[in-house]
């Protein structure tokens, strides 16, 4: 039987107790998250068809379902809200360069990081397309993280490519416009969705023609890159 009363806990066990209660999710943090992730969602699909200036937070809280008041608690104004959203997008966006590694054989790892970032075409190209936007508008709400984060993250993946060129397992060439090349042919079947479309009738969530895109840019990239003998 269960006693009334609980014994108590020595002070290691008192302190994990804490901390366990600390990391485990509240019923009001998961709500505020859903909340705020409702809220990006709506701001996303007006953003990446209007830009943050054909844009209203009436629109915005209106597609979330919640109140201008509301939204204005999470994000006090709209800026706030397109850098929340941009910042999400560059997660996305970047995870699969993050997962680049130098223990990987490059031929494998770069056909993998074709396949992850045509996932991230097929799977947001609403987010892809904001981010595009927000490059050809000279990126003034994102310069900083671009300048920042995005150069360091570029310049240690570089790093990583310079590492297989010395090892003999590539060809030389210059690893950031590699990276460029991967960005721009990946990117295009999101950012260009509506002309690919228009010239095959298909788009990514086709699996045949995600499959034979997937292939084929994972051969022209490869054979690129290859070691002549």
């Amino acid at each position: 039987m269960k006693p009334l009363v609980e014994p108590p806990q020595s002070d290691a066990g008192e302190k994990k107790s804490r901390q366990t209660a600390a990391k485990t999710p509240t019923r009001r943090s998961r709500a505020v998250a859903a909340k705020r992730g409702n809220i990006m969602a709506a701001a996303l699909e007006f953003f990446s068809l209007y830009g943050i200036h054909g844009t209203s937070l009436d629109q915005v809280a209106e597609r979330a379902d919640v109140s201008k008041t509301n939204l204005l608690y999470y994000f006090p104004s709209k800026e706030d809200l397109y850098i929340a959203v941009l910042k999400g997008l560059l997660d996305i966006w970047l995870a699969p360069l993050k997962a680049l590694q130098s223990d990987q054989h490059p031929l494998e790892a770069i056909r993998e990081y074709i396949r992850l970032k045509l996932c991230v075409s097929r799977d947001h190209p609403q987010a892809s397309r904001l981010f595009c936007l927000e490059m050809v508008q000279g990126a003034p709400l994102l310069k900083q993280e671009l300048g920042g984060s995005l150069k360091t993250l570029v310049e240690d993946k570089s790093d990583v490519i310079r590492g297989w060129i010395k090892a003999g397992l590539i060809a030389p060439v210059d690893p950031m416009q590699l990276i460029f090349m991967l960005w721009a042919t990946t990117q295009h079947y999101a950012d260009f969705g509506v002309q690919v479309e228009a010239i095959t009738g298909k788009t990514l969530s086709d699996p045949e023609f995600f499959e034979q895109t997937v292939e084929n840019v994972q051969h022209i990239i490869t054979e690129g890159i290859q070691l002549r003998a």
